[in-house]
Formats: structure tokens, C-alpha cells, sequence
């Protein structure tokens, strides 16, 4: 019996509604290729994911995160990674976003330095925004893409004198992939979005000495980025591809990972160009990481800013560690979008971005992420004032000296009525647009994605949770002051029809108030929000 229901296992199964063109991303030997990753590293993917569980147990027991014993010749000796190939290495200013093929083109006719086409926290994963995305990303490979606006108002077309390099960001380790199933299980996200793009272009841009380029998201140890080199070396491999040419920059946007930065960066020594502060992933790393340390409790995320002394250490010891080795040390995003028809405001929120891009220009990052195209002559003005050459690596920020104590000390700081229900719109409308198949979502003139979603959503669980906290005017932070904000969701947001995914307001209201509530903090909102897409 059991030998005939293996046989009744369909090797590869796609349980995705069927789309327009499927075949020619999915055909035969792409989903041979995917199969063959998966059969290869799906055990291994489970083993890492297993020991973040133990790891998160320790430290919901008590322990602190602190730098390893075991591989401190690695921290101590000299080594430096392979040099970065010329379309990387002047990387000043990145412009991030999602893989619609509007996105795709002005990210990439914007001027900026490169464009990190993002799967992973500005996309919803419905199929078919992943398979529409894949094909966005083919046709700009081959020069192709163009898009017209659904009223016919506008028609987009790639510039073909852009000099915009690449990169592609892949969901992380965490994510399955539910349409695709091999050998009846659920293929990694990661591999299903790295792979199919490789699959589909790796040799063209290879042939053009532009990689393929990636990200690599929610790293927490070596060993996960040493699970990383063994895929990239197994898809060159199969592809055909010469050793090495595939290029990562891998996000240090987890508490456990600033304390492996040498340790990752050694792992993926042949081909890492560099590491950039996930600033906001790495906030909400810090909530998760400390959810039951009573003593390790953020204010309000307004006032959690790079400045603050934990984050600032974070910041200035990934450019102390890149420059050591030889890598890029890459700035983190500036979430602010253009406010119209308010000048004063719109010059306020643009000299805050200013103020942020002189502090990483003057730590010594090597470049920067923006979200917006229009703040990126703010960004390169910047950089070209501090970085006339195409790095910093020459910065060796010998003064910095951070130690374990420096990385986990809490903020200082206050929750306020106002703090307080804006973490609680900001999931909301977040959650919402994210169930409509929306993934980058401007909220009061902020360009709001998965992870700063994250950091409001951890906030109101650990406030809740702690049980013997108040804002600022001595009212107690509690589960009546949670249900009277989500009950006035509703008629504060009257207009939410017209808002980005206002249909599902009253959906995003039930699953907030359902994780919130749990007696667990949910490793990602992103899990139990993906069983309900399409």
C-alpha cells in the first residue's frame, strides 16, 4: 500500500491557477531544474530552519546573543574576499522596490546605481504576480519590456542606454513556495525564485558580464550562507556557468547575523561583494529575538532611528567588517516618498533624508538604498560629496570598537497614544493591501513594506504581552487599548474602499487581532497571511 501511494506522488505538481504564458517559464526542463535544487538542499534547508528554532528557545529561556567561540580564527585572521566584478563596483546609490514591469522599468531607466528587483518584502507572493514578475525580469534581460498603462494613457519602454545593473532579492530561507510541489512537498521560496530567474537568464547576463546578481535576505548564521554557496555553486554547475559568477550581497538584517558578519562573509568568500544594513528587518530582528526579555523593550518605532546607540554600533561595525575583508558596506533604505501638495512637509521629509544619507556617507558606507526615484539625486549628491572614488574600503574605521553589550542595548524612549495606533493602521493597511496582492504600500507619505510592517506588529505583541506598560499621558498599554484602536479602524478609514487592498480591511483586522492576541509571537506575519492568498 504504501509503495502504491508513492507511485500516485506526481513528481512536480503546480497547484497555481494556470496563467496566460505559464508554460514558457514553467516548461519542462525549468521545473527539472527546480526539482533537482529542491531534491538537493531541501533537507538541508530544514535542518537550518530547525536550528533557528532551538536557537530562538535559548533565547526566549534567557540567553543573549553574543559572538562565537568556535570560530573566532575566523573573526582574528586575514583573509579578504574576491574582488567585485565592474558592474558592482561603484554602487552609491540602489533603488529597491517589486517586480511589476512598471516598477522594473523606472527602476531601471532611474539613474540609479543598480535596482534590487525585490520577491522578497515589497512583493506579495499571489502566483501570479511571482510568474508576471519572472517574466518582467526575462523581457528586461533581453531589452524587451515595455508596459502600457491599463487606460492607455502612458506607454513605458526601457532606456537602452541604461547602465542600471540588476540584482535580484529571492524570498528567504523561511518561505515555501505553495504552488509548486516536489515529490509532493512544497518547494523553498528561495529556490523557486533565484532558480527560475537563473534558469531563464543566468547566461545571458553572464555572457554580458553582469552576473546573475543577487541578495540573499534574513540570514542568521555561516552555515546559512554556507547552505547559500552550495546552491550558487550547484546552479553554475548545471547551467553551465564559470565557477564563481554568480555575485551576492547578502542582507544583515537579523540580530544573530551581526555577530557572524566575518563568519558569513568568509563563508561566501569566492563570490560576496558586500553587506548592507537591513535596517528595518534588523529592528523587527531584535523585537523577535527579545520577545520575552522584559528588560529589552523598544519605544515606539518612530523613535528607533539609526542614531540610537544599538543600531548606530550595528552600522558602524558592518562597515569596520567589510572594509576589513575587502567587501562593500551598503547603507540602508530611505523609507520617505514625495509628499504632494504640501511643500514645507515635503522639504521636511527630504531633509531627513538628506541628514540619514550624510551619517552613512560619513561612517563609511559605500552606497545607499532609496525607495523612491525621486530621492535619488538626494542620495548621489551626497555620496559625491563624501565618496569621490567608487568605495570607501579605504575607511578602515579602526576607532570602532563594539562589543557584545553595545548590539543588544534597548533603546530609550516612550509610546504615545498616537505611536500606538499608528502601529496598529500601519498593519492594518499594510496586512490588507498585502492580502489584495499589494506589497509596497505608501502610509502617511512612507513607503511601507513586509518589514516595517513587522516592527509594528511585533511592537503591539511585546507591549501587550509585557502586560505593565503605559504611553506617555499614564494610559496602560493593554488588550481594552488594542480593541478600542482596531474597532475605530473602520470609520477611520471610511474611505478604505479607495485605499490599496480596502476590501480586505475587515480580513486584516481578524488576523491582526488573531496574532496579536496569541500567547506566541508569530516567527513572521508573512506565514499565516500566505495561506491566504491565491
Amino acid at each position: 500500500m504504501a509503495g502504491d501511494a508513492a507511485r500516485l506522488i506526481t513528481p512536480v505538481e503546480l497547484t497555481g491557477p494556470r496563467l496566460p504564458g505559464q508554460e514558457d517559464l514553467l516548461g519542462t526542463l525549468a521545473l527539472d531544474f527546480l526539482a533537482d535544487l529542491h531534491r538537493a538542499f531541501e533537507s538541508a534547508r530544514q535542518a537550518r530552519l530547525a536550528a533557528r528554532r532551538h536557537r530562538q528557545a535559548r533565547f526566549d529561556a534567557g540567553e543573549l546573543p553574543d559572538f562565537r567561540t568556535d570560530t573566532r580564527a575566523i573573526r582574528e585572521s586575514d583573509w579578504t574576499v574576491a574582488p567585485a566584478p565592474a558592474a558592482l563596483r561603484d554602487r552609491r546609490v540602489e533603488i529597491t522596490g517589486p517586480v511589476d514591469p512598471k516598477m522594473v522599468i523606472n527602476a531601471l531607466n532611474s539613474g540609479a546605481s543598480c535596482y534590487m528587483a525585490d520577491f522578497e518584502d515589497s512583493t506579495s507572493p499571489t502566483w501570479e504576480n511571482l510568474l508576471v514578475g519572472q517574466r518582467a525580469l526575462r523581457k528586461a534581460v533581453t531589452g524587451t519590456l515595455d508596459w502600457m498603462a491599463p487606460d492607455g494613457s502612458k506607454h513605458y519602454v526601457l532606456d537602452p542606454t541604461s547602465t542600471t545593473t540588476l540584482i535580484v532579492r529571492p524570498r528567504g530561507w523561511h518561505l515555501d513556495e505553495k504552488h509548486v510541489l516536489i515529490d509532493g512537498q512544497r518547494l523553498s521560496a528561495s529556490l523557486f525564485d533565484l532558480g527560475l530567474f537563473a534558469f531563464h537568464n543566468a547566461n545571458v547576463l553572464q555572457a554580458r558580464d553582469r552576473g546573475p546578481y543577487f541578495y540573499l535576505p534574513k540570514l542568521e548564521c555561516m552555515e546559512e550562507a554556507a547552505l547559500w554557496e552550495e546552491v550558487l555553486s550547484f546552479v553554475e554547475q548545471r547551467l553551465g556557468l564559470p565557477a564563481g559568477c554568480i555575485k551576492v550581497t547578502v542582507l544583515i538584517e537579523t540580530l544573530p547575523a551581526a555577530f557572524e558578519m566575518h563568519e558569513i562573509l568568509h563563508a561566501l568568500r569566492g563570490r560576496i561583494v558586500g553587506l548592507n544594513c537591513g535596517r528595518w528587518d534588523y529592528i523587527f530582528s531584535y523585537l523577535k529575538t527579545f520577545r520575552r526579555h522584559r528588560d529589552r523593550v523598544l519605544p515606539e518605532r518612530g523613535q528607533v532611528g539609526m542614531t540610537q546607540p544599538f543600531l548606530k554600533a550595528y552600522s558602524e561595525l558592518l562597515v569596520q567588517t567589510c572594509h576589513r575583508r575587502g567587501a562593500h558596506a551598503m547603507g540602508g533604505m530611505a523609507a520617505q516618498i514625495p509628499i504632494a501638495g504640501d511643500p514645507a512637509a515635503n522639504e521636511e521629509a527630504l531633509a531627513r533624508v538628506r541628514a540619514d544619507k550624510e551619517r552613512e556617507a560619513r561612517a563609511g558606507h559605500d552606497g545607499t538604498w532609496v525607495a523612491h526615484p525621486a530621492l535619488i539625486r538626494i542620495a548621489r549628491e551626497v555620496f559625491d560629496q563624501h565618496m569621490p572614488g567608487p568605495d570607501q574600503h579605504a575607511v578602515r574605521r579602526e576607532d570602532v570598537q563594539v562589543d557584545r553589550d553595545q548590539l543588544i542595548r534597548p533603546s530609550i524612549g516612550t509610546i504615545t497614544r498616537k505611536g500606538f495606533d499608528n502601529n496598529v493602521e500601519v498593519c492594518v493597511r499594510y496586512l490588507a493591501a498585502w492580502l489584495d496582492g499589494q506589497g509596497c504600500v505608501p502610509i502617511h507619505w512612507l513607503m511601507e513594506d513586509a518589514a516595517t510592517a513587522e516592527i509594528a506588529r511585533a511592537q503591539l505583541w511585546q507591549w501587550l504581552h509585557r502586560g505593565d506598560l503605559h504611553l506617555d499621558d499614564g494610559t496602560p498599554v493593554d488588550f481594552s487599548l488594542f480593541d478600542r484602536a482596531l474597532l475605530a479602524l473602520p470609520s477611520k478609514l471610511a474611505d478604505r474602499m479607495r485605499l490599496p487592498g480596502g476590501s480586505r480591511i475587515n480580513d486584516a483586522i481578524a488576523l491582526l487581532d488573531k496574532l496579536t492576541h496569541a500567547g506566541e509571537l508569530a516567527d513572521f506575519l508573512t506565514l499565516p497571511a500566505y495561506e491566504r492568498l491565491a
